[in-house]
């Protein structure tokens, strides 16, 4: 029995409530077991505890034996004075306030049905990174949806943090916010860093002023990558070099250095190159790109706002000085998919929060339903013991489940854990 576990059994009243006395004979109903303080002070407030027929009100303090009140000095700290009850799993010793007055014990360690202790256990012990893959495919799926319906809104939140400090920098101004974090995420995890680097040394209001000029601005954000400070042989690519020396002498812009970008097992249509000059041409094709995002109900809408393709120079090129098959360099579904679930979702989630718009932030979770589940390592794993994910919005929330329920074994803050810890 740990402390964890007990509260927890305590809280969900996971224990024989008929026939409960204290450890001095007399009955006890338990009304209400109280809020759970996760600060100092006693572990529950506001319980409601009847005792011998008179009802009593206060806080209530667990301990795994009764001696364990002395061990933590609770004796002397007047946080404690008021306990009602003391709810003991083993009593093994009378314990008394800071005035010397002895204080009502509930000894539980016959109410509990070992079961779920031995249940705990396994899960706890378990070394799988999901601790309940043997268990799990039994489970009723509504059971695993109830979960997964939580952990999305807290994954949402997770994310908000980090937008939040984003339009803290730019004065709440949505549009730079969001041009920062697309940018970031037109890295695709690989090249995130560099391209974020980029999009904050080439400030969206630059751009903005090239915006119907696409070869500008594939040169200003080539030219901020570090690609075109090399020897370049094609007319078309010296014509970006000349234009970005012209555009950095006037805006005074630093480029990144070229050696942060990574190429290591991508893939050809993955090169940062190819990203850089379908961002621009994102930027050519859009205006007010985030306000226009707001506007729109579907994610068929949604797709079309990020369907384009880089221009036609790239159609045999992959990077500025090597030739290739001709293909057109379109940001491909799967691509967009990704931005809409890493970028456009949690933007719109904020969004709608910030300004208290519920139907903006339903909106957010109704783009996940809609979207294809994605295709990664996680899933797989999920996938592999049985839990299938139906669209973006389970996805999502598996990979939320994964790395902040299950890796840290958090089997008691989960109500798949708390199916099994009942019923296995």
């Amino acid at each position: 029995m740990t402390e964890d576990l007990f509260q927890y059994l305590w809280k969900m009243r996971l224990f024989n409530q008929q026939g409960l006395i204290t450890t001095d004979g007399e009955e006890i109903e338990i009304k209400k077991v109280g809020l759970q303080n996760i600060n100092g002070g006693p572990d529950f407030f506001d319980a409601r505890i009847n005792i011998n027929n008179t009802l009593w009100a206060g806080n209530v303090e667990l301990h795994i034996k009764s001696s364990d009140w002395l061990l933590h000095q609770h004796q002397h700290d007047a946080s404690y004075q008021n306990i009602i009850l003391h709810v003991v799993y083993q009593h093994d010793k009378e314990i008394f306030n800071n005035q010397g007055q002895s204080i009502k014990t509930l000894e539980l360690k016959n109410y509990i049905d070992n079961t779920l202790i031995e249940n705990y256990e396994e899960l706890k012990k378990n070394e799988d990174v999901i601790p309940c893959a043997k268990s799990i495919g039994t489970i009723a799926k509504s059971i695993i949806n109830t979960q997964l319906q939580g952990v999305i809104v807290q994954r949402l939140e997770n994310k908000t943090k980090s937008i939040e400090r984003l339009l803290a920098e730019n004065n709440n101004n949505w549009e730079q916010s969001f041009y920062l974090q697309l940018a970031s995420n037109f890295g695709f995890k690989v090249n995130s860093i560099p391209f974020e680097m980029v999009a904050r040394n080439t400030s969206l209001n630059i751009l903005a002023k090239h915006k119907n000029n696409l070869l500008q601005l594939e040169a200003l954000l080539l030219g901020q990558a570090g690609f075109l400070d090399q020897t370049l042989f094609s007319s078309y690519a010296k014509n970006l070099q000349n234009e970005y020396e012209y555009l950095k002498r006037k805006y005074q812009l630093n480029f990144i250095a070229p050696h942060l970008w990574k190429l290591s097992r991508l893939r050809p249509v993955n090169f940062p190159e190819v990203r850089l000059a379908q961002f621009a041409a994102l930027i050519h094709n859009s205006s007010h790109l985030f306000s226009k995002i707001i506007q729109t109900q579907s994610p068929q809408e949604m797709l079309k706002l990020f369907q384009i393709s880089a221009s036609s120079f790239w159609d045999n090129h992959y990077t500025l000085n090597s030739q290739s098959k001709k293909t057109e360099k379109v940001l491909g579904l799967s691509s967009i998919q990704n931005i809409i679930i890493n970028t456009v979702v949690p933007f719109i989630f904020v969004y709608g929060k910030q300004y208290k718009n519920e139907d903006m932030s339903q909106l957010a979770l109704d783009l996940l339903e809609k979207i294809p589940p994605e295709k990664n390592s996680i899933i797989e794993m999920w996938k592999a013991i049985g839990v299938k994910s139906e669209n973006a919005l389970e996805s999502q929330a598996l990979i939320e489940l994964k790395n902040n329920y299950c890796l840290k074994k958090k089997c008691l803050a989960c109500s798949i854990g708390y199916y099994i810890l009942k019923n296995q």
